[in-house]
């Protein structure tokens, strides 16, 4: 897994920099800010985070809020 950032051009992702297999899957995060960048530390993070999930190391949302009434 990688980060790579791109923009939204007549509606299609377009990827900087990179060139990216067809049939790819891709995951999009979307700030309402023009421009966000993250920490090395904080990459790692979210690159850890996406591994988790993507094992199915997860919480359920309706757990979470069972858990929190």
């Amino acid at each position: 897994m990688r980060i790579t950032k791109g923009k939204v051009v007549g509606g299609q992702i377009v990827v900087d920099d990179e060139q990216l297999e067809e049939g790819s899957n891709v995951m999009v995060l979307v700030t309402d800010e023009r421009t966000f960048q993250l920490s090395p530390a904080e990459e790692k993070e979210l690159l850890l985070s996406i591994a988790d999930a993507d094992r199915g190391d997860w919480i359920d949302a309706e757990d979470v809020l069972r858990a929190i009434r």
